[in-house]
């Protein structure tokens, strides 16, 4: 598990690049790299506020070497009031 200041999503991966997807710490961040396809669906699962997973890792790889899980909680407004 990482915490992140910030994330950011790049739909510029190649399908050619044989990755499913790939993520990087970016100073105190993550950059998620991922397809135009995949960027597509990520989009409209946040429009529609829904949890969304990203595997990212080798296409032929056995098991995936990391997920990258979207998760949509209650708003909890009274974290770091004050």
């Amino acid at each position: 598990v990482t915490g992140a200041s910030f994330f950011v999503f790049s739909g510029a991966l190649k399908s050619s690049s044989g990755f499913l997807a790939k993520s990087s710490i970016v100073e105190d961040g993550v950059m998620v790299q991922i397809t135009a396809e995949n960027m597509d669906s990520l989009r409209q699962a946040l429009r529609e506020m829904k949890d969304f997973t990203i595997t990212c890792g080798k296409i032929d790889a056995e098991d995936p070497q990391e997920h990258v899980h979207i998760q949509w909680v209650e708003d909890d407004k009274n974290f770091n009031k004050g």
